[in-house]
């Protein structure tokens, strides 16, 4: 081990007394967190591995990363250690041990706050998602001239079973001229029936127009004025 080395290996456990580890003459392994981060965030850590040979510092030393860390993915260590090479080439000669651990504290003070970022984003495109969501189902569908006719298809279908439903209920305590008597009185339309055919039309109409609401208080009654008397 070189005078130059050994000295450097010194103030790097004056600094890092807990977390670095010395494993050789040539090989040591660092502990680096993130060291600026929002409060409540959840922190990362990685395990520098430095390698140093006999050309050292003129020679970049072999660099690698050590994680367990499940925010951390194989990218993301990758950049890390891109970062740490281009850092260490820029400081060439000289002692770079701190300066590389320096930049990679820094460097995971951004993906920190990136991670952040990513979550913070991925939870608003949830949100987004899920209110459009709503917004259909409470919103509905538009009505079309054909949609309508399908819904009152449908609906005379089901008003139609639940009559013969109510009239086979009804027959079943009536007496056979009984019987006959009601059926003529159903061919016969009532005024009130007359009423709702015209209003079905009508309804349809509006659809085909393109119109999707009715106001039906535009059809109040209107009261009859009295007659005035005649005085004689």
């Amino acid at each position: 081990m070189s005078d130059a080395l050994l000295e450097e290996f010194e103030v790097l456990e004056s600094i890092y007394p807990t977390e670095l580890h010395r494993l050789s003459e040539h090989d040591i392994e660092i502990e680096a967190e993130a060291d600026d981060i929002p409060d409540g965030s959840e922190n990362v850590q990685v395990t520098l591995c430095v390698h140093y040979t006999d050309t050292y510092p003129d020679v970049l030393p072999d660099l690698s990363l050590k994680h367990e860390d499940p925010n951390i993915d194989e990218s993301d260590a990758e950049n890390l250690l891109t970062d740490l090479r281009r850092v260490g080439e820029e400081n060439l000669g000289m002692a770079m041990t701190f300066t590389l651990v320096s930049q990679l504290r820094e460097q995971l003070s951004q993906l920190v706050r990136q991670k952040i970022e990513e979550h913070t984003r991925r939870e608003r495109e949830k949100e987004r998602l899920a209110l459009e969501e709503e917004e259909k189902r409470t919103r509905g569908t538009p009505v079309t001239l054909e949609s309508f006719r399908a819904w009152k298809t449908k609906f005379d279908q089901e008003i139609a079973l639940k009559r013969a439903q109510e009239e086979e209920e009804r027959l079943k305590g009536l007496t056979p001229k009984e019987r006959e008597e009601w059926k003529r009185s159903q061919t016969r339309l009532s005024g009130r029936q007359l009423f709702e055919r015209n209003k079905v039309l009508e309804d349809e109409n509006l659809v085909e127009e393109g119109t999707v609401s009715v106001d039906f208080s535009q059809y109040e009654r209107t009261r009859r004025r009295p007659k005035n008397k005649m005085r004689h």
